[in-house]
């Protein structure tokens, strides 16, 4: 959610900034009604400040006379007075409708961040060259040959958009995240599993709620009266577990990750780019997070992307990474780079993370503050976030950058020991 001051102080510059992701006239009939309700509010609370004022007076009154023997001054009946409670509900009405749109606005993109789709994302690195391969095999073919994935009863078990790791593909895959794990500890994150369950409230401190709603999978309102949903990202977990804290600043930035299994309700992959594990109702991945001072941030997002390159560098994967233009990355972030890799079976470059910083905007949404030290005032904190990495990605780029002519798959060296093979074979 964004600064309300900053709004009434600055309309112009916040215009220019929605503009990169909005069309102007949207942006200014979102502004004008968030200027208008803001006005409307700003006016009651005078009126209810008034009001309960002249109430007091009236009863300081009421009481010196009293002591003094007097016989008190009449006041207006109550009919003839504006009702205290009238007010106060015409003004929590004002409220959440100004909370309604605000929530609907989204981040404004940080300076550097062009306007523009997917046609605007710009490559800033990369790493090696594409393998040259004689007969280039997809993902889909190899993993079918070497027995490491059962597409048929994934989706005879949960239907289109599930599939099945098995024999040395679950392996692979649990060797994959066991890998993360232990090189998201030894970067300095605190490891958490958390409830796939998640209240509302968590979807909308992340900026997914409402205009997400309908992207992930909600239980019904009999069994989940105040609301719950199967977590889509574990972004969404880390940052609902601090809504309405203050944080010690001594302890920023805070870093953790989790590892979960992500649910969400997007069509499984029929074009030839997204078949197989790259895209699914269902799939794993680790998730790095970070709550920094303001000051903190330009670095700690320089280190979360530096950290997440060396992870695919050190899978021996050939990608790129790319800054986002506004318009292809979350609403909720001001800045996102993805790391993308190499697939050769399609040419082109799939992500496997983002990474992405959002200001206070989450943390508005959440009321995760923190306090100068001496201080009474609280400011909010920022936080910053990336896939650290989405597994199912990972996994068929390695099946294609790492196959060889006889049909076998080359496993990366950082895995060997971890799986008991240097290379997965096709099964008889």
């Amino acid at each position: 959610m964004l600064d309300m001051e900053l709004i009434r102080k600055d309309r112009e510059a916040v215009a220019v900034a929605l503009a990169k992701r909005l069309d102007p006239a949207e942006v200014s009939q979102s502004l004008d009604d968030i200027q208008r309700l803001d006005q409307e509010r700003r006016a009651l609370i005078t009126e209810i400040d008034a009001e309960r004022q002249r109430r007091k007076a009236e009863s300081r009154a009421y009481a010196e006379a009293k002591r003094a023997g007097r016989e008190p001054e009449p006041v207006a009946p109550e009919a003839e007075r504006k009702q205290l409670a009238e007010l106060e509900t015409q003004l929590d009405e004002v409220q959440a409708r100004l909370r309604d749109r605000m929530s609907e606005l989204p981040n404004l993109p940080a300076d550097d961040v062009v306007p523009g789709g997917k046609e605007a994302n710009r490559v800033v690195r990369t790493f090696g060259a594409p393998p040259v391969i004689e007969r280039v095999r997809d993902h889909v073919e190899l993993s079918r040959a070497l027995g490491l994935v059962d597409h048929e009863r994934g989706v005879k078990l949960g239907g289109s958009g599930f599939w099945m790791y098995t024999g040395l593909g679950a392996r692979l895959e649990w060797a994959l995240l066991n890998w993360l794990i232990e090189r998201n500890i030894a970067a300095g994150y605190e490891f958490l599993l958390p409830p796939h369950l998640l209240l509302d409230s968590a979807g909308f401190a992340a900026g997914q709620f409402p205009k997400f709603y309908d992207d992930v999978y909600h239980l019904d309102r009999q069994s989940a009266p105040r609301g719950q949903f199967l977590l889509p990202t574990s972004e969404t977990a880390i940052l609902g577990a601090y809504q309405d804290e203050i944080l010690e600043t001594a302890k920023l930035p805070l870093k953790a990750f989790a590892y979960t299994p992500c649910y969400r309700r997007e069509a499984a992959g029929s074009h030839s780019d997204e078949r197989g594990t790259v895209r699914g109702h269902q799939f794993n991945k680790v998730e790095i997070f970070q709550f920094t001072l303001p000051d903190q941030a330009d670095a700690a997002l320089a280190a979360m992307v530096a950290h997440v390159e060396g992870l695919v560098e050190q899978l021996g994967l050939h990608h790129q990474t790319s800054l986002l233009a506004a318009g292809d990355a979350s609403a909720s972030m001001k800045k996102t780079l993805d790391i993308e890799v190499w697939m050769p079976s399609t040419g082109k470059y799939k992500e496997v993370s983002s990474v992405s910083w959002a200001g206070d905007y989450q943390a508005r949404r959440a009321a995760i503050r923190y306090r100068e030290p001496g201080g009474k005032q609280t400011r909010f904190v920022h936080t910053l976030n990336g896939s650290a990495l989405a597994t199912s990605r990972l996994f068929p780029a390695i099946l294609e950058q790492f196959q060889q002519a006889d049909g076998s798959v080359l496993v990366p060296e950082v895995l060997r020991d971890k799986l008991g093979t240097d290379r997965l074979t096709p099964v008889r």
